[in-house]
């Protein structure tokens, strides 16, 4: 389940999910607020704040996910991911070499400094 959050500038995308994230999430909601954005601006930023009850993504979603960050290689300024889910801690630390953008991983407890920070000129 994936939820768009208001209330940011219009070149973040603000993304809130738990339980099981399909593809149909991603098609439905998350690429094209990311399109949108795009179309305004020459980078975006994102702020992915992933629930306790988070289970997972359907292969479709992983996909996805891969398609929109790698076809936008460039475009991407900065990502924040607020989450006490380990596995998806240890994957953006283990991985972030591989995000095209300083990545920052916040525990839900600093909630409130990851959406400063996403926000933050740069």
């Amino acid at each position: 389940m994936i939820e768009i959050l208001k209330s940011f500038p219009d070149n973040v995308v603000a993304i809130s999910c738990g339980g099981q994230v399909t593809k149909e999430d991603y098609a439905g909601l998350i690429v094209p607020a990311i399109i949108h954005a795009l179309k305004g601006h020459d980078k975006i930023r994102l702020l992915y704040e992933i629930s306790s009850n988070f289970t997972g993504y359907d292969p479709g979603a992983i996909w996805e996910d891969m398609k929109i960050g790698l076809g936008h290689p460039t475009r991407w300024e900065r990502a924040a991911v607020v989450t006490d889910v380990d596995w998806i801690v240890q994957t953006v630390r283990i991985f972030g070499f591989l995000i095209p953008c300083p990545t920052k991983v916040f525990p839900p407890s600093e909630t409130v400094q990851a959406h400063a920070w996403i926000v933050a000129e740069s």
